[in-house]
């Protein structure tokens, strides 16, 4: 076992939320669990009975109850959740009509915006009457380009009131990554903003709407945010530019306001996101959601993180991750949900810290990505963190050093929670948890309602190996459906094609003795030498920690009926790849991580590929090595960069 950096008090176990809903489960079926482990055995084997606890705890808003718990179905794909059920996914999330904050939002430049739960369930009622009065229906798509601001949370619920379905990307998608997504699914709305800001610098958007609305055939109309400023000029017109079918979002529901939200009650397995896969090996793939998806976000920020009515939570992201979807559903708790728009380094690394410590912010989220740069630079924060209780990290591993840096440097007294799950069920197999220690590296505890479980390559269950990271039942935020994938045939290749009817989630990962985990990198990221599958999240743990490395990636080169290791290296300013580099390199690697891992070759590059939303793509590297096309390169941040990746004449040869 790790070290234990963080231990909860008997009073903070007492009173959590975890223990109030496990005290609620012992006495709905009048059985005692002894310990977590115990409660997570439970509602694994009897999912049925847990989602049927959660409905009551949460509890749910709904018209007409369900039928049943779960239907089976043929598949683990065709089992349906609380049929029968009416209602409405924006309903769970406006339970609040008070004049406390819903959301607070701050942008790079200083900019400040908040709605109250009143303003807010106000001008959800508003904008929804527009859309009705333009004829969208239950099951029309609203697509959002927009940055991280309150309107885009607006919108969202806006739709989602009336029954139609939201989809969105970050703004600094390209005109083909927008395309390869909203191409799909033909929105009929379109809301996007003026310009945004990141690093300083103004970017308007209008001739990219252009571009982008002439191929989307069926779009309606356009409404245009005016992005949240400083400064303000009453006389612009933040429509100039852009297709004649535009409005201000403003005035599109102005003459609206007043009039209360009108809910659209659906089944529960209705669709309400179309979320999308990274795209990097082909076209991204359209999940369609419903409202398991609330569900399960109640279940994680409730029971697994500890949030309650009147918290501040943030977490630094955009609505082109799911991590967005994820923090706006704390409005179903009642917390006040902080966004930020911009630069989390600009105009200095401190940026996010004061705004977490101005606001009081209770829940601090950030990418593991985040924490590593900062700790690589030594920074430590100079402002108040004494409200933050808990820090959650996602998007890849965080190594133990990360945990380590987070405790020195910025408060010992707090929770630091490794998530990981996806955008696939749009919430997480494993989380934090308010009633256990911390142990360095270690994401806390599976998912409650998850039977989350590891295989090896035959199917088996394995305890205390590395294998496959997958889930043996249904559960209610998986997919309902990919988007034109009318006999599941993409579906089923997404998560089924190595195990019959279990969910193979693409993870390499080790569920340890305490019922923690070690997430070990994506499946298609490990590496093979002499037939032997390792993870890639060790090494790069390791070269993260060494000065002269700004970054670095590693892939499995098929080389004479074998695999082996290729490291490159992107060398930090001043700092050079020469022999004596790379000899200790090697004996690092090969003292403190494992001789299998020792690279056959090291290789300078300029840049590393990342998706988006900053997750390395070492499959996409792999590809250009071996002379394949990366075909959806706009899935990329930087796809210039696979130019360092072709034709390299070290790999031509032993």
């Amino acid at each position: 076992m790790n070290q234990t950096l963080w231990t909860p008090s008997p009073e903070l176990i007492q009173n959590s939320r975890l223990t109030e809903f496990q005290n609620f489960a012992e006495q709905k079926i009048g059985k005692k669990f002894k310990n977590y482990s115990e409660l997570h055995s439970w509602s694994a084997e009897f999912p049925e009975k847990f989602w049927e606890l959660i409905w009551e705890f949460a509890p749910v808003i709904h018209s007409k109850t369900y039928d049943e718990v779960i239907r089976p179905g043929k598949t683990f794909r065709e089992a349906q959740f609380f049929p029968g059920a009416k209602l409405n996914f924006a309903q769970n999330l406006l339970r609040k009509k008070d004049d406390t904050v819903a959301i607070f939002y701050r942008g790079e430049s200083g900019a400040e915006k908040s709605l109250t739960y009143s303003e807010l369930y106000k001008n959800v009622g508003a904008l929804a009457a527009y859309f009705r009065s333009e004829g969208v229906a239950p099951g029309d798509r609203i697509a959002g380009l927009m940055p991280n601001v309150p309107d885009t949370v607006l919108a969202m619920l806006a739709a989602t009131s009336i029954g139609a379905v939201w989809t969105s990307c970050s703004p600094d998608f390209g005109v083909k990554g927008v395309l390869d997504r909203f191409g799909q699914i033909k929105p009929k709305i379109l809301i996007t903003t003026d310009r945004y800001e990141f690093k300083g610098k103004s970017i308007p958007l209008a001739a990219t709407i252009q571009e982008i609305s002439s191929q989307l055939t069926d779009l309606k109309k356009i409404l245009v945010s005016e992005y949240p400023s400083l400064g303000s000029d009453d006389q612009k017109n933040i429509t100039d530019g852009f297709p004649k079918n535009s409005l201000p979002l403003i005035e599109s529901y102005k003459s609206f306001l007043g009039q209360e939200p009108e809910f659209y009650q659906t089944s529960f397995d209705h669709p309400v996101y179309i979320m999308y896969s990274s795209g990097t090996t082909g076209l991204p793939k359209c999940m369609v959601q419903g409202s398991g998806v609330f569900l399960n976000h109640w279940k994680e920020l409730a029971l697994h993180t500890d949030l309650r009515e009147g918290d501040g939570i943030f977490y630094y992201t955009t609505c082109g991750w799911m991590m967005w979807n994820w923090l706006v559903s704390s409005l179903s708790i009642g917390a006040a949900v902080h966004l930020f728009d911009g630069n989390p380094f600009h105009p200095d690394p401190g940026v996010l810290f004061r705004f977490v410590s101005d606001r009081k912010v209770k829940v601090f989220g950030v990418g593991a990505k985040y924490i590593l740069s900062l700790e690589k630079e030594k920074y430590k924060p100079s402002v108040d963190l004494s409200s933050v209780k808990a820090v959650l990290s996602t998007g890849s591993p965080l190594p133990g050093y990360g945990f380590e840096y987070v405790y020195e440097s910025w408060k010992k007294d707090l929770r630091l929670s490794s998530i990981s799950g996806g955008t696939d069920l749009n919430g997480c197999f494993v989380l934090g948890n308010p009633n256990l220690p911390v142990h360095s590296g270690e994401l806390q505890s599976l998912g409650l309602g998850m039977a989350v479980q590891i295989f090896d390559d035959s199917g088996k269950q394995v305890q205390g190996q590395k294998g496959e990271l997958v889930c043996t039942k249904p559960f209610p935020s998986m997919p309902l459906e990919f988007w034109n994938d009318p006999e599941g045939k993409k579906y089923l290749g997404a998560y089924f094609d190595t195990y019959p009817n279990i969910w193979r989630h693409g993870d390499f990962a080790e569920i340890l003795p305490n019922g923690g985990m070690v997430v070990y990198g994506r499946s298609d990221a490990t590496l093979n030498p002499g037939g032997v599958r390792i993870g890639t999240a060790d090494l790069y743990s390791l070269l993260e920690t060494i000065s002269e490395i700004a970054d670095s990636v590693v892939i499995g080169q098929e080389w004479k009926d074998d695999v082996r290791v290729i490291l490159f290296l992107k060398m930090a300013p001043g700092a050079i790849l020469d022999q004596t580099f790379e000899s200790k390199i090697k004996k690092e690697i090969k003292d403190k991580v494992s001789p299998r891992h020792v690279p056959s070759k090291i290789i300078q590059v300029a840049d590393i590929p990342y998706t988006r939303n900053m997750k390395k793509v070492e499959i996409a590297v792999k590809k250009t090595v071996q002379g394949e096309v990366v075909t959806n390169q706009d899935a990329l941040i930087n796809p210039e960069s696979l130019e360092y990746y072709k034709n390299i004449p070290q790999l031509q040869t032993d």
